[in-house]
């Protein structure tokens, strides 16, 4: 008798074998990139390999995940030492992982947040804020925005102001404003003439369709899904008073705009000088592990009635791998880079821009940028399948690069917070290349 040992992963797949078994044994809701599917095999930092042995570039970082750098060793190393030494226990046992990062968390949250709930992913931190927001206030109804995404639960999908995130589910108590879409927006006004018109649409939200006490507004800082849209410098401050005017709890989603990726701060909330009440993240934190983050005011924290409990929220191992994330952070200065790097890195997004018209808009902050692509840069037609063909030549070229918005019309580039101005140059030169290659064919 034979005993098969396992392998690395693909050794003994070839990608047309992968790509059958993906569709014989997993949900047709997993999809994928580009038309014929891309398999992932290594990475190491700001590089990943496929099935086949090609390099990319990759400036997506799993969806704003891997924020320091694939399998960097300064992360996996102390994670590779706590998997001997404790792998699981459950919150039900107190551990020194989870009690040290809620430690550091409290140090480095903003405004006087201070307590820690960890789950292990965006939604599920979604979810307790909502739930934990609804027990502080003894309020109900929630005030979201359009083209916001919070999650794939069945609440986070009703709170999803995109309707593809939104089938088959039907929630109470959720009610969407208009988001602060400069590029397109809705009141056809133009900033800073407009008077944030947007903001204000948040009261009237209020008053017009829920019962005038609400639980909380939750918004991202920069929505990530709706196609990296930012609001203007004023937004935030306006919106904060109205909701603590109406009872609200401020939620700040940070699934994707935390851990220094806006730039000099630690949260994106704090570009706009707004302290929430609680706050949400997941993705960057650990560098790729699982985990959720709900983090609020102790008095808010305090408030949760009943029992509860995270089987796998807090694991040591993930624990260990985000207290090591943030130890980068701080000793590599990677919110300055994030800032310095990222305003080169929207000046040579301009330089693309002005060469190539399919470019509708550039915006962004820090190392979160987006490129919204367009029929014509009059009527702002959106260009979903040029953005698809876009991707594909990307792909040709070597780099990997993300998509978003309402139409599936927005490229979106989050590298790694560490890399440097050449991996800007390089990205840019195969960008280019990219668009070039489609205005030949």
């Amino acid at each position: 008798m034979t005993t098969r040992v396992f392998t690395a992963p693909g050794a003994a797949l070839d990608q047309d074998e992968i790509t059958r078994k993906q569709k014989e044994y997993l949900f047709p809701s997993v999809t994928t990139y580009f038309p014929k599917p891309l398999t992932l095999v290594r990475g190491s930092m700001q590089r990943v390999w496929d099935i086949d042995g090609h390099e990319y570039l990759d400036f997506f970082g799993g969806i704003l995940t891997v924020s320091v750098g694939h399998a960097n060793p300064r992360v996996t190393g102390p994670m590779k030492q706590q998997l001997d030494t404790l792998q699981h226990v459950s919150t039900v046992f107190q551990t020194i992982p989870q009690v040290e990062l809620a430690e550091k968390l409290a140090q480095i949250a903003p405004g006087k947040i201070r307590k820690s709930y960890f789950t292990n992913s965006g939604t599920e931190a979604n979810e307790t804020a909502i739930h934990l927001a609804r027990m502080h206030t003894g309020n109900y109804e929630i005030v979201v925005l359009r083209h916001g995404y919070s999650g794939r639960s069945s609440l986070t999908r009703g709170m999803a102001g995109i309707s593809g995130w939104r089938r088959q589910t039907l929630e109470a108590g959720i009610v969407h404003a208009i988001n602060p879409y400069c590029y397109r927006c809705p009141f056809g006004l133009k900033h800073p003439d407009c008077g944030v018109a947007c903001a204000k649409d948040v009261e009237n939200v209020i008053q017009t369709t829920t019962s005038g006490a609400i639980a909380a507004f939750l918004a991202e800082p920069i929505q990530g899904v709706g196609g990296f849209i930012v609001p203007p410098p004023e937004y935030f401050k306006i919106v904060f008073s109205i909701v603590k005017q109406y009872g609200g709890d401020f939620i700040s989603d940070e699934v994707q705009t935390g851990w220094g990726r806006t730039g000099n701060k630690w949260w994106g909330i704090e570009q706009w000088e707004v302290a929430p009440d609680i706050l949400t993240s997941a993705k960057g934190l650990a560098n790729g592990q699982p985990v959720g983050l709900t983090m609020a005011r102790p008095e808010i924290a305090d408030s949760f009635q009943g029992i509860t409990i995270s089987t796998f929220g807090g694991n040591p191992v993930t624990c260990t791998a985000a207290r090591a994330v943030i130890a980068v952070i701080e000793e590599d200065d990677l919110r300055t880079n994030a800032a310095v790097v990222g305003r080169y890195f929207r000046q040579r997004l301009e330089e693309l821009a002005q060469k190539h018209p399919l470019i509708g808009d550039v915006r962004g902050m820090g190392m979160m940028q987006a490129l919204e692509l367009v029929q014509d840069r009059r009527t702002k037609e959106p260009a979903p399948q040029e953005t698809n063909t876009f991707m594909d030549e990307c792909r040709k070229q070597g780099l990997l690069l993300g998509k978003g918005g309402i139409y599936g019309n927005v490229i979106r580039l989050s590298p790694p917070l560490n890399i440097a101005k050449t991996d800007v140059d390089e990205a840019f030169e195969k960008m280019d290349k990219a668009f070039a290659a489609m205005g030949n064919k």
